[in-house]
């Protein structure tokens, strides 16, 4: 007997193991994540039960009659064990959308999981969005490196990490998240942005999940010209703020770094994802922007919206 219900505070515990235990999740699924923003999203998630056992949990959050799994995440999607089969996601997904319809949305804008993140094969949710009638109304690409079989970075790029080595500059693991949000600051400010998390936000979020939220520096005389955070989702490693100073790029600091991580301090994992390269929500593709991760020997993975009409 399958149940979707909505996600009450006493669940929090029993949600997290299903995300330690899912085929798709990783710790962005996890309360303690999730919740960090907590006040700029009103939570509607909901948990499916299978025989009185939660097998599956949708992150999602609700705004002028739309839920979105989920607004504040990449991505986010059913997240789901093994427990729940190909029918069992066909018969959650017809209650979760009862479930909203009763709560007045009408319509789930779904971020499913891109594959490289998944732990084991776990698609069953894009087939049950076909049943249903969703849409794929957006599409952005991101580069992911396959570190045991990569092809290899191109000589540009091996000379510019060779230039950087030969001026001396060091890498090594970071600490001190201030400086390097300071320098995300300035490099960001020049295309008119900032970045997502805030550096309070950034502590808060390595205070809760130590050593899964791991910064990497490139120095120059003591002084930090290029970083890298790396959220390390264990078989994929994913980075989520690159940045170097002016000094950094004319060093190419950035180069030996991103080479050193991925030849050296993760090279024995399965995936490195630069992260997506599209703007103006995928209809535009920086291509200077991904020729850089492209030089690495990274190549496309798209990450999808669906809209689904309740």
């Amino acid at each position: 007997m399958l149940e979707v219900r909505g996600y009450q505070a006493s669940d929090a515990t029993a949600w997290d193991a299903v995300v330690e235990q899912s085929r798709n999740g990783n710790f962005l699924h996890r309360r303690a994540y999730m919740e960090y923003h907590a006040d700029r999203f009103t939570d509607c998630s909901v948990v499916v039960e299978q025989g009185g056992k939660l097998v599956a949990v949708l992150p999602a959050n609700l705004l002028d009659g739309v839920v979105t799994s989920h607004g504040g995440l990449t991505y986010g999607g059913l997240i789901a064990t093994h427990d729940l089969r190909s029918e069992s996601t066909l018969a959650a997904f017809a209650q979760i959308g009862n479930h909203y319809r009763r709560a007045g949305a009408r319509q789930v804008v779904y971020k499913p999981v891109p594959h490289v993140f998944h732990a084991y094969p776990s698609e069953e949710d894009l087939y049950a969005l076909q049943c249903v009638g969703a849409r794929l109304t957006r599409r952005d690409i991101s580069s992911v490196l396959p570190l045991r079989h990569g092809a290899g970075f191109s000589e540009a790029r091996r000379r510019a990490i060779r230039k950087a080595t030969r001026a001396g500059v060091e890498v090594s693991p970071g600490d001190d998240l201030a400086v390097f949000h300071a320098l995300l600051c300035e490099v960001l400010r020049g295309h008119g942005a900032v970045p997502v998390h805030s550096v309070a936000e950034l502590n808060l979020l390595r205070s809760r999940f130590p050593g899964h939220i791991v910064l990497h520096e490139a120095r120059k005389d003591g002084v930090l010209v290029a970083g890298v955070l790396v959220y390390d989702f264990g078989h994929t490693v994913h980075t989520q703020y690159i940045g170097a100073s002016e000094e950094g790029k004319r060093l190419d600091a950035l180069s030996l770094l991103l080479g050193t991580l991925i030849g050296s301090v993760y090279a024995d994992r399965t995936y490195f994802s630069f992260g997506v390269s599209t703007e103006q929500e995928g209809r535009v593709l920086n291509g200077g922007l991904i020729a850089q991760k492209e030089s690495f020997g990274a190549r496309g993975v798209v990450h999808d919206f669906y809209e689904w009409t309740l």
